[in-house]
């Protein structure tokens, strides 16, 4: 299965490990430093050039999606993601 991220990315559905909203990227240190390491080993992408709603973790890539984190969740069909 393949997830619609927005603009033009998919991505696999297996290669999905996380979904947050982005609040996450200021309320938590431990969130701060991993995107932080993140864009230090340039593995993050920008989606589009609206603002983001959602930060997106696969296998091998962190993507900033401008579509919020619960639209992604259903889009998924998957009930464990946050």
């Amino acid at each position: 299965m393949y997830i619609h991220l927005g603009g033009e990315k998919i991505i696999l559905s297996s290669e999905l490990v996380a979904i947050f909203d982005i609040s996450i990227e200021k309320s938590s240190k431990i969130s701060k430093q991993f995107v932080s390491n993140a864009i230090q080993e340039k593995n993050v992408v920008r989606i589009g050039e609206e603002e983001a709603k959602s930060i997106v973790v696969a296998k091998n890539t962190v993507y900033y999606s401008p579509i919020s984190s619960s639209t992604l969740k259903k889009k998924t069909n998957l009930n464990y993601l946050v």
